[in-house]
């Protein structure tokens, strides 16, 4: 049977990391290999995908709570270098979990009739700006963008 796991698994490179603030060159794809077949269509380049996250409204941030996975729905927008922007309680639980930790963000289109859609994911630290204590407004935690990975997703062959 562990020899049927290990047939079956699959061998995925990740993709190549950039410093933050640094650029994809021109006609690179965002992303690298992403496991899951036919279904996974071509990448998108990075300014593309940033293009497509616009139009969302909601994204799942990701983040690790209690040396666990945790994924949280989220209302976000997007800062003019492409960081992802997340409002929240000032001494809220994601607030203390994702303070200077690197998370991921991911936000999706998808058909639910055929299965087409985009996909784009944004990896990078996280960094909460937290109001003065007099103030009653949100805290403002912003993911700066150190991989951006975008993917078309190809009808469902069901």
């Amino acid at each position: 049977m562990n020899a049927d796991r290990e047939a079956a698994s699959v061998q995925v490179e990740p993709p190549v990391r950039r410093p933050p603030g640094a650029v994809a060159p021109s006609g690179v794809a965002a992303g690298g290999a992403v496991p899951g077949g036919a279904a996974q269509g071509p990448g998108l380049d990075e300014a593309r995908a940033l293009e497509l996250l616009r139009r969302a409204g909601v994204g799942r941030v990701v983040y690790t709570l209690g040396a666990l996975p945790a994924v949280l729905p989220v209302r976000f927008r997007l800062d003019p270098l492409g960081g992802v922007l997340l409002s929240t309680e000032p001494g809220s639980e994601l607030a203390r979990a994702v303070d200077g930790a690197v998370i991921a963000f991911e936000a999706d289109e998808v058909d639910g009739a055929d299965g087409t859609g985009w996909c784009v994911t944004v990896l990078g630290r996280a960094e909460v700006r937290r109001p003065s204590p007099a103030s009653s407004a949100r805290a403002e935690i912003r993911i700066a963008p150190e991989l951006v990975v975008g993917r078309h997703l190809a009808p469902d062959a069901a």
